[in-house]
């Protein structure tokens, strides 16, 4: 489980395709503290670490992952907002993320408000109606509230900070974007659907 407040940028820096794709990701994490088999949310993608190096580690990702993500689009040298799994007693900032990745969503604006940008993205059909103005979504790992929604169009705004220590500064329409509805929308989706 992940909580969607990014705590560092890693750099892709090898991809090989070895029956599953496995990545190579540099970090400024320190790596004598990351246990193999460890899970590290990458762009909001859960991934097992099977291999560490002094400021990097590998992950395997499977076919299945890479055809429900936009990891498809990695290439040597994109940045990626990483999270470590939560620790008990870890403070819980965003919500609770689990880093499987519903869909992926395409952002079709990007307007400069003031400091903040605010970006529009373009959800999958069948995940538009869980996504409400308020509400929580979790965008390539990060913890974000949703401003409006218009049919399958939603908003977010970045603030500066959040431009400056994750990947959201580089942000540009077309962008391919790794999307994870709140849990808790699923749920109240499902009992309003059986009631």
């Amino acid at each position: 489980m992940f909580t969607g407040i990014v705590t560092d940028i890693g750099t892709i820096t090898d991809l090989t395709q070895e029956g599953d794709l496995r990545a190579r990701i540099a970090t400024s994490y320190d790596t004598k503290g990351i246990d193999m088999g460890a899970s590290i949310a990458s762009d909001g993608v859960c991934l097992t670490v099977v291999d560490l190096g002094t400021d990097w580690y590998d992950v395997q990702i499977s076919a299945e992952t890479v055809s429900k993500t936009n990891v498809s689009a990695w290439v040597v040298g994109k940045r990626v907002n990483l999270e470590r799994a939560l620790r008990v007693g870890d403070e819980l900032g965003g919500h609770i993320v689990s880093g499987h990745v519903d869909g992926v969503a395409e952002v079709v604006s990007v307007v400069d408000e003031g400091d903040s940008t605010r970006v529009q993205l373009r959800a999958p059909d069948d995940l538009a109606r869980f996504i409400a103005p308020k509400g929580s979504v979790a965008l390539n790992g990060t913890s974000l509230t949703v401003n409006e929604v218009q049919g399958a169009v939603f908003g977010i705004n970045f603030i500066p900070h959040t431009k400056e220590v994750t990947t959201w500064g580089d942000v540009a329409v077309g962008d391919a974007v790794n999307l994870e509805i709140d849990t808790l929308a699923r749920y109240v989706a499902r009992l309003a659907e059986t009631a």
